[in-house]
């Protein structure tokens, strides 16, 4: 017999995204969990048997969108550079942001929440936490590879990362004057360049590690 879907897991799913739509039309403050009840064709008592508030829905909604934005880079990076990698992933980001247009107004709202609201901060935390942890070591191994200048892992991942939101905020201003992903993934090309060797031979010491492994172990600053 084949297994049995997991109801729950598709309700949850069903909640998430009808709260979406409400937060999108009505925002966080104005959108009740009445609205998002029948919004989703549940009664009220069914909607709490799923999530007791709505800030539990809040945060089970970034925490979805995040687990979903975060998925791709290990999957596709076998057989890859990290130059290759890295845009792979960004690549698949961009080409996915034109599924989430509806969550984009919605995205905003949590940033309007993050300083009033601790569940919404530890999920961006969450999220940029996981995202540092995933692009770092691709870095690293750049650097160790011979492929990337020794430079900072994290402030790199971090550029990279603020280049993709960055991108989406100047759409947002205008979007008749971006075109998203071609922003997107030029800003990412550029660093990208800019970290290349260009096949100049690293320093016998830097082959096996990278400035900030090395700086871990001397206490010697940049």
């Amino acid at each position: 017999m084949s297994p049995k879907p997991n109801v729950s897991e598709e309700r949850k799913k069903q909640i998430l995204e009808a709260a979406s739509d409400e937060f999108a039309k009505k925002g966080f403050a104005k959108t009740r969990m009445d609205d998002i009840a029948a919004k989703a064709g549940l009664s009220k008592g069914t909607l709490y048997l799923y999530f007791k508030s709505k800030d539990a829905i809040i945060t089970s909604l970034l925490d979805h969108l995040f687990k979903y934005e975060m998925r791709d880079l290990d999957e596709n990076c076998n057989g890859l550079t990290s130059e290759e990698c890295l845009m792979e992933f960004f690549t698949s980001l961009s080409q996915r942001l034109q599924n989430w247009w509806r969550f984009i107004p919605v995205t905003y709202e949590f940033l309007g929440l993050i300083f009033r609201n601790k569940l919404v901060q530890q999920s961006f935390r969450r999220y940029l936490k996981t995202y540092v942890a995933m692009v770092v070591p691709v870095i690293q191994k750049g650097i160790r590879n011979g492929e990337f200048q020794d430079v900072d892992p994290k402030e790199t991942a971090l550029a990279l990362g603020a280049i993709f939101e960055g991108s989406i905020l100047l759409w947002v201003y205008d979007s008749s004057a971006v075109d998203l992903e071609s922003q997107i993934l030029s800003g990412i090309r550029l660093v990208l360049a800019g970290m290349k060797t260009d096949g100049v031979e690293k320093p016998e010491k830097d082959i096996s590690k990278t400035r900030s492994e090395n700086e871990a172990e001397t206490g010697s600053m940049p």
